[in-house]
């Protein structure tokens, strides 16, 4: 009885953290209205500690985006409110993930693959394009910042910075017991699901054959995939 109080405590408070999102911008109204659904499911099926790591996604992505907006602005690359088609490429894969998480293990590591994909390639895109010498993943020809499949020293590592925080904090939050495994399927799942983002940009997204959502969605499936064959 105490744990369905406490969860619905979380509730109110993810009610309060999406109206916030929309005020502040960062969200449009169904995409605020769809991280409630999804924080809500993982809630009643995983756990408030399994949304914390998602939360912590949300918080780091939002930094992230707002992080040098004149330069952003500058460049055309600065992308303000995320709609819902962000909110479900990035986070149906998780969401799904923490659903089945209780009734099959190897779903805690697509949970955490997903989530550090997300991460990785969300840094690696709003961070990475500050650095002024990208290059094609497919060719390694310099192109200019924010160039769909462009890679970055300076995106790698932060993007691989971003997946090693989501392992940690997975451990801390209790979503994994053991520390070097939430690392290790973070960082890996993350950095790979990462680059697969990179290549589907380079090879399918500057083709116009499939948009930014598209992409996203197929990297968390691949780092979720990753994240359940490490575990």
């Amino acid at each position: 009885m105490e744990t369905v109080m406490i969860n619905w405590v979380y509730v109110i408070i993810l009610f309060i953290l999406g109206f916030i999102t929309y005020q502040r911008k960062s969200l449009d109204f169904f995409g605020s209205a769809i991280m409630i659904l999804m924080g809500i499911v993982i809630i009643f099926s995983a756990g408030a500690n399994w949304l914390l790591l998602i939360l912590l996604f949300l918080v780091l992505s939002l930094f992230a985006t707002k992080y040098s907006r004149k330069y952003k602005l500058s460049l055309g690359e600065f992308e303000g409110r995320r709609t819902s088609k962000n909110v479900i490429s990035n986070g149906v894969v998780a969401c799904f993930m923490a659903a089945f998480g209780g009734y099959y293990l190897p779903f805690v590591g697509g949970f955490i693959g997903a989530i550090a994909t997300a991460t990785a390639d969300t840094l690696a895109s709003e961070i990475g394009v500050l650095d002024p010498h990208p290059r094609l993943i497919t060719t390694f020809q310099m192109v200019d910042p924010g160039t769909n499949g462009a890679v970055s020293t300076l995106g790698t590592c932060i993007g691989i910075v971003g997946a090693g925080v989501i392992g940690i904090a997975a451990y801390f939050f209790g979503v994994i017991g053991n520390p070097l495994s939430a690392i290790v399927v973070s960082v890996i799942s993350g950095t790979i699901g990462c680059f697969m983002d990179s290549i589907l940009g380079a090879l399918f997204e500057n083709r116009h054959l499939i948009t930014n959502e598209h992409v996203n969605l197929i990297a968390t499936i691949v780092g979720a995939i990753v994240g359940i064959i490490l575990i």
